[in-house]
């Protein structure tokens, strides 16, 4: 069944090969990237080309949503499918990350999401009907070092959608999460570093881990040919193919052998939670009113 579908971050190589599957899917789509100026002017040329409506939005202002958002529903006339894609990574000692470069990536990856919701969700509400989808990571459910900021932001993103997901259960609003892997796409090499570096010689040759780290974990992706960016894409399409009210909460794509372990871990958070739920009667809240 054709989808009315709002995917941020377009530009991305999540976002790209997305939209891409998406749209061989049969359904209608809205990619919203920054600028298609500039260094984005090839792939939204290429986004255009297979039928891709894009929409100039900047995730970090207000006003810059809420009229993408508008402009986007107002193309598709309505929405069904709300994609949080947008987001941004970093790599590098935590404490060298000054708080402004911790509020940059908070501003995208969290506060982003929410002026997006809040732009997107007195529609679905209105309707009484909507899907809404977040990328999120593996690292959004474990730490790993040299990427605590980003780890942060995602272990926020997922405490978001948790929430979203029992305060919009009652109006017929879904919510599911995505929780990719490293793969190799725009956005590992496109990682933030931190703008602190007055504090490198302290650490000694202990500086020298974080790039034997990502060096490691680069070869580890080249060698492992399943750890593919549109596994991502197809997971993705295949959630939203599920019928309304049936999709998991929670979708890990991994093909590295952490997946399997946070699999393992969601399950047991899923009792934990419908236990905690169940003892105050709100079990309810769990479910789609449909």
């Amino acid at each position: 069944m054709e989808q009315r579908i709002l995917i941020t971050g377009a530009s991305g190589g999540f976002g790209f090969l997305t939209c891409q599957s998406l749209i061989e899917k049969g359904h209608k789509v809205v990619g919203t990237m920054r600028s298609t100026k500039g260094k984005n002017e090839k792939v939204a040329d290429a986004l255009k080309s297979i039928g891709v409506h894009l929409v100039e939005m900047d995730v970090t202002n207000e006003e810059s949503v809420n009229k993408g958002v508008k402009n986007a529903i107002d193309f598709l006339s309505g929405l069904d499918v709300l994609i949080n894609n947008a987001g941004v990574g970093v790599f590098g000692m935590q404490e060298h990350f000054t708080p402004d470069d911790m509020k940059y990536v908070f501003d995208v990856n969290v506060f982003g999401v929410q002026r997006v919701m809040r732009a997107t969700l007195p529609h679905f509400r209105k309707q009484g009907k909507g899907t809404v989808i977040y990328t999120s990571s593996l690292l959004g459910r474990m730490t790993l070092p040299f990427y605590g900021v980003y780890n942060a932001s995602k272990w926020a993103l997922e405490a978001i959608a948790e929430n979203y997901r029992t305060e919009l259960s009652a109006f017929g609003i879904e919510s599911s999460i995505i929780e990719p892997g490293g793969f190799p796409t725009t956005f590992m090499e496109n990682l933030k570093k931190p703008s602190d570096n007055s504090r490198n010689e302290s650490y000694g040759e202990f500086m020298q881990a974080p790039k034997a780290m990502f060096d490691g974990f680069e070869q580890a992706l080249e060698a492992n040919t399943e750890q593919r960016p549109q596994k991502v894409a197809d997971a993705i399409t295949n959630l939203i193919a599920i019928p309304y009210g049936e999709k998991p909460l929670r979708t890990v794509v991994d093909y590295m052998g952490m997946g399997q372990h946070i699999t393992n871990y969601n399950e047991m958070l899923d009792n934990v939670t419908f236990g905690i739920y169940s003892a105050f009667g709100n079990e309810g809240m769990l479910k789609i009113n449909k």
